[in-house]
């Protein structure tokens, strides 16, 4: 029976079964209707609208005060191979001389590379 039902989108567990007009997995609880179009991923864009990818390069456009330190990353600081993640601060990348951090895509702009 688990051959004809598709995996869960959420953790890809082959163990799906059908409750009603549901799907459901065992190992996460994810529920979702069976004729549900598979989600789209959400495009990151940067403060003008630019769709950013992993491996951008893009530049700061206001001074973020970096938490818990002193410092303060100037406007038109720019960071090279950025790498895009979920939540809050969507951007990960390193700055040199500051190093690893967040950054939120409302406060860069994409650079042509």
């Amino acid at each position: 029976m688990t051959d004809t039902l598709p995996p869960c989108p959420d953790c890809a567990s082959i163990f799906t079964y059908q409750v009603d007009a549901l799907l459901t997995c065992p190992e996460c609880g994810h529920e979702w209707a069976a004729d549900a179009p598979a989600e789209a991923e959400a495009i990151v864009r940067d403060s003008v609208g630019n769709p950013l990818a992993d491996g951008d390069t893009v530049t700061v456009i206001k001074d973020l005060k970096v938490k818990g330190s002193s410092s303060v990353l100037k406007v038109g600081t720019k960071v090279r191979n950025i790498r895009l993640v979920d939540g809050d601060h969507d951007i990960d990348c390193k700055i040199p001389g500051i190093g690893q951090m967040g950054l939120k895509s409302q406060f860069v702009k994409k650079v042509a590379d």
